[in-house]
């Protein structure tokens, strides 16, 4: 039998973020794009890798589904990621992280690929500029999803991302159907508007068929329903699932549940100073939210007061003691007042 207390399984990309500082002529003389977010291949990361052990670094637990779910340990849900990672030294501090964060790890290793990782050179005005490779997280299969784990979980997340490969489309498969037999409500984050468009179809079908929970901005809507309209996009994806999830930006976001549409306002700052990780920790808000058996709409205005806080600062994750407050906060039950 499952305790009362709800639990989160995630499947997803654990990706270390090697944080470095740099200079306006290190990013010309490195031929990157100031700003932008590229997919390297393992040479290039080896470069930048090299070039980063000259500089002030800094690591941090990366990647959408690892975000959301560090968020929801961080004000005291129970959570477990499983992803695949090397067995290497990024490997090793990804782990040592996540036990300091709360979150249960049941991360594969592999000798075959390295650690996935994000260089993320930050310029003097706090422009970031990232790199990503995608390691070993490409390796992850059905045989590496246990099942003993997500069995006794309440709520399974994974996100778009996870549609890279076949074996990690596998291990999702199989995720879902053990989700299935045991009753757990399956939470997917799009997360991507290039993986929609490369797999529009399937997306829409893994949500009539196996999906409770959908999150999606207005871009990835629109290439899901080719749509322009955030509302009609909302209203389309709730006749395929109970709780359907358009975020906005500046405007809120739009929930669909059970065929009623609601519009939820912005908490948060007009301009934010980053937003790195705003939709993954907006969607750790609402799942907080339904593991306290809140209704749909208080559910969304917590997610949309940790995204506004997110936002607010540097980076995707909370600091302990801003963690401890927003807890606090949310048990309390003052954030109405917000």
């Amino acid at each position: 039998m499952k305790q009362q207390n709800k639990r989160v399984y995630g499947i997803g990309n654990p990706l270390i973020d090697i944080i470095v500082s740099v200079e306006d002529q290190d990013i010309v003389d490195l031929g990157i794009h100031k700003g932008t977010m590229a997919l390297i291949g393992e040479e290039r990361m080896q470069e930048l890798l090299l070039f980063s052990k000259t500089r002030e670094i800094s690591f941090s637990c990366g990647g959408s589904c690892p975000n959301t779910i560090i968020a929801l340990a961080s004000l005291g849900i129970e959570t477990t990621l499983a992803g695949k990672i090397g067995n290497d030294e990024n490997g090793s501090i990804y782990c040592e992280k996540l036990k300091e964060l709360q979150v249960k790890d049941e991360l594969v290793r592999t000798d075959t690929q390295p650690t996935g990782s994000t260089v993320i050179l930050i310029t003097p005005d706090s422009e970031r500029s990232m790199n990503t490779y995608l390691g070993a997280n490409r390796l992850f299969d059905e045989s590496d999803v246990h099942e003993e784990t997500l069995q006794q979980a309440d709520f399974f997340h994974f996100t778009g991302y996870m549609w890279d490969t076949e074996c990690q489309q596998r291990s999702i498969r199989k995720a879902l159907s053990v989700a299935k037999t045991n009753n757990l409500k399956v939470s997917f984050d799009i997360a991507d508007p290039f993986a929609v468009g490369r797999y529009r179809e399937t997306f829409l079908t893994l949500i009539k068929e196996h999906c409770d929970i959908v999150f999606a901005n207005r871009e990835e809507a629109r290439i899901l329903f080719d749509n322009y309209d955030p509302y009609e996009c909302c209203r389309s994806m709730g006749k395929l699932c109970e709780t359907a999830i358009v975020k906005n930006g500046k405007k809120g976001s739009l929930i669909c549940h059970n065929g009623v549409i609601h519009a939820i306002p912005v908490k948060g700052p007009v301009t934010p100073v980053d937003t790195t990780g705003a939709g993954d920790v907006y969607a750790a808000g609402f799942l907080y939210g339904q593991c306290h058996q809140l209704g749909i709409e208080d559910s969304a205005l917590i997610a949309s007061i940790l995204a506004g806080e997110i936002i607010a600062q540097r980076g995707a994750q909370f600091s302990p003691v801003q963690a401890k407050i927003l807890s606090e906060l949310l048990s309390s039950g003052s954030w109405r007042s917000l």
